[in-house]
C-alpha cells in the first residue's frame, strides 16, 4: 500500500470513528470496500478533499446529511419487486398467516420510500378487512420516509404490479397515488437496525435487500433480532440474494427460497 492509499484509508477509517459518535450509524458494520467507494465518490463530488472535512458539514447541513443517507442506504425500490416470491407470500403465506390470528403485526424493516410496505397491504386488503393486520415501515433516512408517507410514485414503480391490484392507485397529473385505505394500517417510522430495539411478536418481517450490505457479524446480529421479533411460526421474507445458510443458528427454518420461520418451542 502506498503512502497516499495508507492516508485515505486512514481517513475513511477516522470517519466512520467519528461518524458513530455524532449520529449513531456504525459503518464499520458494513462491507468497508463498497462502501467506501460509494462515499468517496459523493465526497470528491462535493468539492471534499477529505473524509474529516466532509464530516464537518454534514453534521451541520442538513442537505448534506439527506444526500449522505440517501447514497448510503440505496434506496432502490418498486411495488412487486421480484415478482415471483411476492406471489408466494400472497398465495401460501399470508391466508396461513390469516388463519387463526386475529390482527396481523407487520413489519417492512428497511422500507426506503414505501413500495414494499404498500405492496404488503394490498395484499392484505385484498384477503382481509382492514382491521385484521397492521403494517409497522422503517428505515433509517427520513427523507425517503417522507417520501413514502405520502404515497406517491412515477409509472415506472408500478411495471411489475399485477393488474388487479391497480385499483388501491390513482392516477393523478403526472404521478400515482395510492388509496388512503392503503396508508391508515402503515406506520413509517425512524429506526437503526443495527442499533434500535426491535418490537415483538410479529407475524411476518420483511426485510429484502438490505443485508447484502452488512458485514457477516452484522447479519449475524440482524437475523437473531429478527428471530427473536418474530411469533413462533412467523414468517421472515428475506431478498433474492440474501439466502440465510445456517437458519437453525437463529432459530429459523427454511419454508422456501427465500422465506424462514420461527421455530415453535
Amino acid at each position: 500500500m502506498s503512502d497516499l492509499d495508507l492516508e485515505l484509508d486512514l481517513d475513511y477509517h477516522s470517519f466512520v470513528k467519528e461518524l458513530k459518535k455524532h449520529i449513531n450509524i456504525d459503518l464499520s458494520q458494513y462491507k468497508e470496500t463498497q462502501m467506501k467507494r460509494r462515499l468517496t465518490v459523493l465526497k470528491n463530488k462535493r468539492g471534499y478533499h477529505s473524509f474529516r472535512d466532509y464530516l464537518k458539514d454534514i453534521v451541520k447541513e442538513p442537505n448534506l446529511m439527506d444526500e449522505f443517507l440517501d447514497r448510503m442506504t440505496i434506496n432502490v425500490s418498486e411495488f412487486w419487486r421480484n415478482s415471483n416470491r411476492w406471489s408466494l407470500l400472497e398465495k401460501k403465506y399470508i391466508p396461513s398467516l390469516l388463519n387463526g390470528n386475529e390482527q396481523l403485526k407487520c413489519w417492512s424493516a428497511g422500507c426506503s420510500t414505501g413500495e414494499e410496505a404498500y405492496t404488503l397491504s394490498m395484499i392484505l386488503a385484498n384477503q382481509t378487512s382492514a382491521s385484521k393486520y397492521k403494517i409497522v415501515a422503517s428505515d433509517l433516512d427520513e427523507r425517503v420516509l417522507e417520501k413514502a408517507d405520502k404515497g406517491k410514485y412515477d409509472e415506472r414503480s408500478l411495471r411489475e404490479l399485477p393488474q388487479k391490484y391497480h385499483k388501491y392507485i390513482n392516477k393523478e397529473q403526472s404521478y400515482y397515488k395510492v388509496l388512503d385505505l392503503l396508508k391508515e394500517n402503515i406506520k413509517f417510522e425512524k429506526k437503526n437496525l443495527l442499533s434500535d430495539p426491535f418490537g415483538s411478536q410479529f407475524d411476518l418481517i420483511i426485510c429484502r435487500n438490505v443485508m447484502i450490505y452488512f458485514t457477516n457479524p452484522a447479519k449475524d446480529l440482524l437475523y437473531q433480532k429478527f428471530s427473536d421479533a418474530l411469533k413462533p411460526g412467523g414468517i421472515l421474507f428475506v431478498g433474492s440474494t440474501e439466502q440465510i445458510f445456517s437458519p437453525k443458528d437463529y432459530q429459523l427454518e427454511t419454508e422456501d427460497m427465500f422465506f424462514y420461520r420461527k421455530m415453535k418451542s
